[in-house]
């Protein structure tokens, strides 16, 4: 979700009240340089009563640390550290998903993030690098014991990437291993997935990722099916026409309007995809709008007249 889950979105999943909002993965090394541009993937300020966690990622103990005390004192309510990632670049460096490779030098980097901060620590991996390394359940239970107080499992490997499904009954070992709650993570899109999720892992909770795209309001959904959270009222129409809208001129605020302007258009088609009718038959445009009058005028033109979703109520 890096480049996704930005601030102006997490606000976006956080005022339908979803129960935990993540950063996008912050490079604990670039963390201690300083850039404003890192800086701001771990700002946490919601403007709302909810908990903020701050993902980091890195290969070595002491800048994991030293990052871990720098987004506790931004705000970061909860600290996660991130072995789930498979992507080449981040691998390659030994951070992510890599780290599940050497559990021992692993525990070193988690050892040194728990004894930096006096906040949770909470730990997101996958079931192991490839089929032949499923080794999650071994180090959750090592990690439970190093301190972390949640642990979340994507329901593939590294080597898997995104491809087939997520194997939710996988997670199972991991959930069995540790006394902490587990939280089971892939392919969850709805409450029908959610519930199936939880019944194969035994997991306490379940992550929403790619299925938050376009529906900030999906997390609150889930919540309100499986936990009896406060239902959503699911925008349509001008109101979410307007949502849309706030959600933009967020997204140029944060980064600037050059900037802006580019980042925004995969939120907007996603929107586009979830409301269907005229606004995904105006989505090519919204990928090639050059300014933001012009794009403001294609979301009121696209979003105003949506109605719900067939069976929306019932998600």
């Amino acid at each position: 979700m890096a480049g996704i889950t930005d601030l102006p979105f997490r606000r976006m999943v956080a005022r339908f009240g979803a129960g935990l909002v993540v950063s996008e993965m912050v490079a604990s090394g670039e963390m201690l340089t300083a850039k404003p541009s890192v800086r701001a993937k771990a700002r946490s300020e919601l403007g709302l009563d909810l908990p903020s966690s701050v993902q980091l990622a890195g290969r070595e103990a002491r800048p994991m640390a030293e990052a871990a005390k720098i987004v506790a004192d931004m705000g970061a309510r909860i600290i996660d550290i991130n072995m789930g990632c498979p992507a080449k670049k981040v691998t390659g460096g030994l951070s992510g998903a890599a780290l599940m490779r050497d559990p021992d030098h692993a525990l070193g980097l988690i050892e040194a993030v728990v004894g930096a901060v006096d906040l949770p620590v909470t730990l997101k991996m996958r079931l192991g690098w490839d089929d032949d390394s499923r080794n999650a359940a071994e180090i959750a239970r090592r990690a439970e014991a190093a301190g972390v107080r949640m642990i979340v499992i994507h329901g593939r490997t590294r080597m898997q990437f995104y491809q087939g499904s997520a194997d939710w009954g996988a997670i199972a070992a991991v959930t069995q291993a540790v006394s902490v709650p587990v939280v089971a993570n892939g392919d969850i899109i709805d409450a029908g997935s959610a519930r199936r999720a939880m019944a194969e892992s035994g997991a306490q909770g379940v992550m929403v990722g790619r299925g938050a795209q376009g529906a900030p309001w999906r997390l609150a959904g889930i919540g309100a099916a499986l936990f009896g959270a406060p239902a959503p009222d699911v925008p349509r129409g001008a109101e979410l026409c307007d949502l849309i809208s706030e959600h933009y001129e967020a997204i140029l605020g944060f980064y600037g309007r050059d900037i802006g302007l580019r980042l925004a258009r995969k939120h907007l088609g996603w929107y586009a995809e979830e409301a269907g009718g005229a606004a995904l038959a105006l989505r090519p445009q919204m990928m090639v709008s050059a300014t933001p009058e012009a794009t403001l005028a294609l979301i009121r033109a696209g979003f105003s007249d949506t109605a719900p979703q067939p069976g929306e109520a019932a998600a």
